[in-house]
C-alpha cells in the first residue's frame, strides 16, 4: 500500500502501488474499514467487487490505484466505493463464453450493486457502485 488518506470519519482513501499483492491488499482494508463501520454485512460483497475492479486496474493501468469507500449518513442509506486508475480508457462489459476465464467482473459488479458506472478524472478514470445497507 503506498498510503492511507484517511480512514477516519464518513470517507476512507487508499493509493496502491500497481502490484498483483494490491488486490489481497485492498480486500483486507476493506473488510476492516467496514467492520469499524459496524458494516460488516457489506464485507463479502463490498471485498468481492473491490477485487475485481482493482484486479481490472491492475490489469490494464501502470499506475497507482485509487480506493475509496464512503460510508452513508445514518444507519440505512448506500455505501459508495470507487476504483480510480491513470487509465483514461473506460472498461467495457464483455459478454464472455461459458470457457472463457476472465471478463465477468463487469457482469458481477453490474448485478451484485444497486448501481454503478464510470467516470473520466484528470488523469485516468473512476470506476464506483454503490450497495444498500441493509437497515
Amino acid at each position: 500500500m503506498i498510503g492511507v488518506i484517511d480512514t477516519e470519519g464518513d470517507c476512507a482513501e487508499w493509493t496502491f502501488p500497481a502490484d498483483p499483492g494490491a488486490v489481497r491488499t485492498a480486500r483486507r482494508v476493506v473488510r476492516s474499514q467496514l467492520r469499524g463501520w459496524g458494516l460488516d454485512s457489506l464485507g463479502d460483497v463490498t471485498a468481492l467487487l473491490v477485487s475485481e475492479l482493482v484486479t481490472n486496474a491492475m490489469r490494464h493501468a501502470t499506475g497507482p490505484v485509487g480506493l475509496r469507500m464512503v460510508r452513508p449518513a445514518g444507519l440505512a442509506g448506500v455505501l459508495l466505493v470507487e476504483v480510480s486508475d491513470p487509465l483514461p480508457d473506460p472498461p467495457r462489459e464483455r459478454d464472455p463464453r461459458p470457457d472463457d476465464e476472465s471478463g465477468r467482473g463487469l457482469q458481477l459488479v453490474a448485478s451484485s450493486s444497486r448501481r454503478w458506472g464510470t467516470r473520466p478524472g484528470d488523469g485516468g478514470k473512476t470506476v464506483w457502485f454503490e450497495l444498500t445497507v441493509p437497515g
